[in-house]
């Protein structure tokens, strides 16, 4: 096999999220800033795979098994994309300078000092033949951050402009980056957090009461007004006040958490609801969550630009050019960067950072004592 050399530009950047429904892979050429997608290429993972790493974040027996089975399943899932990838686009694994995995993540409590990714690298490394960078959040955690979000400096190296622009990613959970204006002499730091439940709690409704994996482009939650009651109730979560930096998942934003906060709604005498009523209270939940998150933290914004995949979700999308209003609000391909491929190419840019001894943490944003190299490397051991 022909090992590529120190300074091979292309990387391949894997992500899945914590909507556990698959992995996006990109082929980048990290020569320039920002760095080019030269192939998207994505893989959903099966219903027993997903089964596993849903039971996976929460407690339960046999973890230490049960988590070792999975992380290597999401290694073959991940091997199997990264060879779609490189099919697709003609590029030999060999010119490949190395892959950015991000695992597939089922606990998250950086306030107990961990983050739990589950990937296995040594295997992807060895599957791929390819040098693999992971665990990329403790290294953060380690230096007193919350390891996450991570995205923001890759937001910074590509939607950064000369007025200042907030980047909001759709994900499971939703998150912002407050970017400062380019020009700007003042040494305004960057801005980052999580918001709240982005697509998650959103799947979840879904598939408990309408059988789909999820709403396609928010019809289900169009032909509902939301209930300003249960709005009221679910945005009484202390975490919605808690200052930046802060981070969450599954953990807190969970069907337990909903059932729970739907009860103590009904203790304060909130009707009866349909299904679509509370589907459109959830989406108008993670409308107002980011709304008020720019609004408190980051009110400088110009404009908005969304990634993730909610970015599919129209409704959600017009609740949230509503909430964001005047501020024009533009999907992230208004601005040369695919929506899907956002998050994956990130962990192309970070793989990228490693390797050349880069900081990839930005401080402001995680809370980190300062900035570290972020990730481990797994070397293919190339023949």
């Amino acid at each position: 096999m022909t090992v590529p050399p120190d300074d091979a530009s292309l990387f391949i950047g894997l992500m899945s999220g914590t909507s556990l429904d698959g992995v996006d892979a990109v082929l980048a050429d990290c020569a320039v800033t920002p760095p080019v997608t030269l192939a998207h290429r994505y893989r959903s993972f099966s219903s027993e795979l997903r089964g596993a790493l849903g039971g996976l974040c929460a407690s339960g027996p046999d973890e230490i098994e049960r988590s070792s089975a999975a992380a290597r399943d999401v290694a073959h899932i991940y091997a199997a994309c990264v060879d779609d990838l490189l099919h697709a686009s003609g590029v030999s694994r060999g010119s490949v300078r190395a892959i950015g995995a991000h695992g597939q993540t089922v606990r998250h409590r950086p306030q107990l000092g961990y983050s739990v990714q589950l990937n296995a690298p040594a295997w992807l490394a060895e599957l791929t033949q390819i040098d693999v960078v992971a665990d990329f959040r403790s290294r953060d955690i380690a230096a007193g951050g919350h390891g996450a979000p991570l995205a923001s400096i890759f937001h910074l190296a590509a939607f950064g402009t000369s007025r200042p622009r907030a980047v909001i990613n759709l994900g499971g959970i939703s998150n912002l980056t407050g970017l400062p204006a380019s020009t700007a002499l003042t040494g305004e730091p960057v801005v980052g957090f999580d918001c709240g439940p982005g697509n998650l709690l959103l799947d979840f409704w879904t598939q408990r009461y309408f059988g789909a994996p999820f709403d396609c482009d928010g019809a289900i939650a169009a032909s509902a007004e939301p209930d300003q009651r249960l709005l009221e109730a679910l945005l009484a979560e202390p975490f919605f006040d808690l200052p930046p930096p802060k981070s969450t998942g599954r953990e807190l934003f969970s069907p337990h958490w909903l059932d729970r906060a739907m009860s103590r709604g009904n203790e304060q005498e909130l009707p009866t609801l349909s299904p679509e009523v509370v589907l459109a209270t959830l989406t108008r939940l993670t409308a107002v969550a980011i709304g008020d998150a720019i609004e408190r933290w980051f009110p400088q914004a110009a404009d908005v630009v969304l990634c993730g995949g909610g970015t599919r979700n129209a409704t959600l999308q017009r609740m949230l050019a509503a909430q964001c209003a005047p501020r024009q609000v533009l999907a992230s391909s208004d601005v040369g960067v695919a929506p899907d491929q956002v998050e994956a190419l990130a962990f192309a840019w970070l793989a990228h950072a490693h390797m050349r001894g880069l900081h990839g943490n930005v401080p402001s944003v995680t809370g980190a004592r300062g900035g570290r190299i972020l990730g481990a490397l797994y070397p293919a051991g190339h023949l």
